[in-house]
């Protein structure tokens, strides 16, 4: 049976035609249906098993790396003379996040405590725990300065006791010992006598009060009702603001408890977190694009307005008082101890900190705080929050314990958390975040292209097919003319053949 290929062609154009359609719908339903999928496993529920766990239990790699600033000249300061230290570090600790006492409210919230451990890690560090390193005595110096303004008399009854105790401007210990603590005479008398006066009991430690604690009652939204706001805080320890700080503003709690953030991010948004180690909300603005492990991202930094001072930038006024750009006092929070909060080596502060200090190198690669974030999941691919805590000292009348320290804000320690997306999670987000959407992209184009290609050849041959019956028709039609003419030759002939018997049969009668 002969095959019509005029009308195979043009099944095949209505199913190029098909393809094309169904590409370009694709392209424009496709992304639709990608967010669509990133809402519903953004939500935070037990039914969104990979993002729950990853939000529950944060299964990834995560670390706390400690420097110190070595005191060099600790005699010599006491005398007046610039300090001069040397970074000591890092000291890296493994931290292990979980999240407990998790509770589901009607009102599309999730309540939880987060507890946080730290294990030290001494392929990953400069040293053990045992190396000994030289810092300022907080329990001096910062009473010294909290003591200013009492009395003389009281004043030199505190500078008694610093001696009684053999408490000294500086302190000479272990590693472990001032991370963790260490025995105190001098705290455990001030228990026992005064209970209530310290905010502390038992050893005194930097990190004493971090290791085995949780981070307060955070109430986050889930998302069910409104993606946008997946994540944020709702309240803090039951507060929806704080107290510490002297402007609505600088008390508001904003953004989430960074870890992760809202979906669909762009250049113009902010990473806006609460911390409560640094007693405020905290914002980061956006510097770069970049990609890790082929996962497209965007790098969020902090910017140089995160700790100026009220003069330099107004909204910071609230945070006041303050000393130069670059510092936030902390004191509010602190029990009023004279510490202050800045980016390691001063960096991003006023340049006459620097003045004050000898061995401070400040840089954005070493010293810099970022987040490289997913910006259409909101989940952080790779953290560095890097911070530094600093002490206020000076002399101080009648605690002889200060000598003639000049006025300065002395770094103490800096230290570094940080996280990444490796292992397994990396390959599930790759293959879900990078594979899949380039497979659906390849897709749509490539019904696209095969239906034009597709519509292209068919068409050529439908026409091709209907020039080739035109022609045969033509030839059939000149045949049929040619017969014809040919047969009416033979007609005329024989009749003209007929005509010229009948006159010679005429003739041969007559």
């Amino acid at each position: 049976m002969a095959v019509n290929k005029a009308k195979v062609a043009v099944g095949f154009i209505a199913a190029g035609v098909v393809a094309a359609v169904l590409g370009i719908v694709l392209v424009f339903v496709g992304p639709v249906i990608i967010d669509d999928q990133i809402v519903k496993n953004i939500v935070i529920s037990p039914k969104n098993e990979l993002s729950y766990t990853m939000w529950k239990d944060v299964p990834v790699p995560f670390f706390m790396s400690v420097y110190f600033f070595n005191v060099l000249n600790p005699q010599e300061i006491l005398k007046g003379e610039k300090p001069m230290v040397e970074e000591r570090g890092p000291y890296v600790y493994r931290k292990r996040i979980q999240k407990d006492n998790i509770t589901f409210h009607p009102n599309d919230t999730v309540s939880y405590r987060e507890y946080r451990q730290y294990f030290f890690e001494p392929s990953m560090s400069v040293g053990n725990e045992s190396d000994v390193v030289t810092i300022p005595n907080m329990l001096v110096l910062g009473a010294s300065v909290m003591m200013e303004k009492m009395p003389f008399a009281v004043r030199l009854m505190i500078s008694a006791s610093f001696k009684t105790f053999k408490e000294g401007p500086f302190l000479t210990k272990t590693v472990g010992e001032l991370m963790w603590g260490y025995d105190s005479e001098l705290v455990d008398f001030l228990n026992k006598y005064f209970p209530g006066m310290l905010p502390l009991s038992g050893k005194f430690g930097l990190f004493a009060e971090f290791n085995n604690s949780n981070t307060g009652l955070f109430t986050i939204f889930t998302g069910q009702d409104d993606i946008s706001k997946v994540h944020d805080v709702d309240s803090w320890n039951g507060l929806t603001e704080l107290s510490y700080w002297r402007t609505p503003q600088c008390n508001m709690i904003n953004g989430t408890a960074g870890q992760m953030w809202p979906p669909f991010l762009t250049k113009e948004s902010t990473l806006s977190f609460y911390s409560p180690d640094a007693c405020r909300s905290m914002e980061l603005v956006y510097q770069r694009s970049g990609k890790m492990n082929g996962i497209p991202l965007y790098r969020f930094v902090a910017p140089k307005t995160m700790f100026a001072n009220g003069t330099d930038y107004a909204p910071n006024e609230g945070f006041c008082p303050c000393r130069q750009s670059g510092l936030l006092n902390v004191s509010t929070c602190r029990h009023n101890s004279p510490v202050f909060i800045s980016h390691p080596h001063f960096y991003n502060a006023d340049p006459v900190l620097l003045d004050y200090v000898m061995g401070l190198h400040p840089s954005e690669s070493e010293h810099g705080l970022f987040i490289d974030i997913h910006p259409q999941t909101g989940v952080p691919l790779n953290v560095s929050i890097r911070l530094q805590l600093n002490l206020y000292m000076k002399r101080v009348t009648g605690i002889t314990e200060t000598g003639k320290i000049s006025e300065v804000v002395m770094p103490m320690i800096w230290f570094e958390e940080s996280g990444y997306i490796d292992g397994p999670v990396l390959s599930t987000f790759y293959t879900s975040l990078v594979v899949l959407p380039a497979v659906m992209e390849y897709m749509q184009y490539g019904f696209i292209a095969l239906g034009l290609v597709t519509i292209i050849i068919a068409a050529a041959v439908y026409y091709r097919a209907k020039k080739r019956s035109s022609g045969n028709t033509i030839q059939v039609s000149t045949v049929a003319e040619n017969v014809g003419a040919s047969n009416k030759e033979l007609v005329d002939g024989f009749q003209g053949h007929v005509t010229q018997e009948k006159s010679i049969m005429s003739i041969s009668e007559r």
